[in-house]
């Protein structure tokens, strides 16, 4: 981990049950109320952080100095927005001016970013100040970095936004940025225990962040709560207002998940519960007559052509570089043709114009957000299975934690819902969670 500015004596904590700090709401309200300033806010982080790195590594860099002084700044000033004085976690491979944008890889160590991305940009003009930029897998594919997971040190985060959702599970940062293009936001997140969220495609800019696959990937965010992340979007996304908290319960329609795939004992105990506890709170659900499986190999070769097209230049030149799990796939994907990779964007199309019809009489689409609690080990960073087909038909979606297995490991739930109306889909997940975090 590259530091910045840090000095003095920390005390290390134990960070196997992750430490319960304030949500974003309730820090930007006390921030926005004077009953604390940014200043306090980043020494509190860099605590934290300093506390919990030796155990999670979930930072590649940290801009202590400069974290400092933006807040200094901002304490100095009027109020900019609604992340006033919030220190975030950014990914690393989006780009913030002055700091390394090194994707995980050794061959980009070292490339200072000369501009913000636009999503860091839209979160500086909203108050929010940079703690750092956390760890990736390599160019956000599978090969794992060095992150563990705060929940149970032995099981890994999962990736590709491994780095974030550990922060935030940690309590080192409130919020943090991550990007999706098969699962990266929405299984990290089901792992750690928290909760994150990605709109669909071409939402929110994806300028001054590395490119992987153009029509697949797309920003997202980790915060503790479902409010958390509605804060975040209406700040990024120039939103007039916060979502206001849905009082009414959803109806929503349920996948049970082992049409994508083998979904485990525990993850199945847990939607049942979830189902049940959703119910008795007077959310309609239905059985959804969905048969998604045959999209996650649509998703595949859309992800294998496009990355091959984005990294053609360090497949040719440097392909002894590359981790061995991403040379493949990307020799794979110099075997696609054009028009499979049409032909397969065309299903996923078709399909998500028979879900979104469905979507037009409820509220959400409630499935498992991972096959099952974090894998034992480091190795790798789980399944994405429950993700790639909303990907793929370019899908908001939204992990709720709050159940978790008789051992106390997360057990995330997903939502996913209609493009058109994100609003809608983030008041839906929180009403959830509320139901759900007991």
């Amino acid at each position: 981990m590259r530091v910045r500015g840090i000095a003095g004596p920390h005390r290390r904590a134990g960070v196997g049950s992750a430490a319960v700090t304030a949500s974003l709401t309730a820090t930007a309200r006390d921030v926005a109320s004077g009953a604390t300033t940014a200043s306090r806010l980043v020494e509190e982080a860099l605590e934290r952080l300093a506390a919990t790195e030796p155990d999670i590594h979930a930072w590649v860099t940290v801009a202590a100095d400069a974290a400092r002084d933006e807040a200094r700044r901002l304490d100095a000033g009027p109020h900019r927005g609604l992340l006033h004085g919030v220190p975030v976690g950014i990914k690393d491979i989006v780009d913030v001016a002055g700091l390394p944008t090194e994707c995980g890889s050794p061959l980009c160590a070292g490339a200072v970013a000369t501009a913000d991305a636009w999503v860091v940009a839209r979160l500086r003009e909203a108050g929010a100040i940079v703690l750092g930029k956390t760890v990736t897998t390599e160019f956000a594919y599978f090969e794992p970095g060095p992150t563990r997971n705060p929940r149970d040190l032995s099981r890994t985060p999962g990736g590709s936004s491994s780095g974030s959702a550990a922060a935030v599970a940690a309590g080192v940062v409130p919020v943090a940025v991550g990007t999706q293009t098969a699962a990266s936001v929405i299984r990290p997140a089901a792992f750690c225990g928290v909760a994150s969220y990605v709109p669909p495609v071409g939402a929110l800019s994806y300028e001054g962040v590395h490119p992987m696959c153009p029509s697949l990937d797309t920003v997202g965010f980790f915060a503790r709560t479902v409010e958390d992340l509605a804060l975040v979007r209406a700040a990024v996304g120039a939103w007039n207002d916060v979502p206001a908290a849905r009082t009414d319960a959803p109806t929503l329609l349920l996948m049970r998940g082992d049409e994508l795939g083998p979904v485990e004992p525990a993850m199945a105990g847990g939607l049942e519960r979830a189902v049940a506890a959703l119910r008795g709170a007077g959310a309609r659900i239905t059985e959804a007559a969905l048969r998604l499986g045959p999209l996650e190999d649509d998703h595949l070769t859309v992800m294998e052509y496009e990355a091959a097209i984005s990294m053609r230049t360090e497949l040719t030149t440097v392909p002894d570089r590359l981790s061995d799990i991403l040379r493949e796939m990307l020799e794979k994907g110099t075997t696609v043709s054009e028009a499979a990779w049409s032909a397969a964007r065309a299903r996923a199309t078709a399909q998500r114009d028979l879900v979104t019809g469905m979507l037009g009489e409820a509220d959400a689409i409630l499935l498992p957000a991972a096959p099952g609690p974090a894998p034992e080990g480091l190795g790798a960073t789980g399944k994405p299975t429950m993700s790639r087909p909303f990907q793929v038909m370019n899908l908001p979606a939204v992990a709720v934690p709050g159940m978790r297995t008789p051992e106390g490991l997360p057990l995330g739930m997903q939502l996913v819902g209609h493009p058109g109306r994100e609003a809608q889909l983030l008041a839906t997940a929180a009403w959830v969670q509320r139901r759900l975090d007991v």
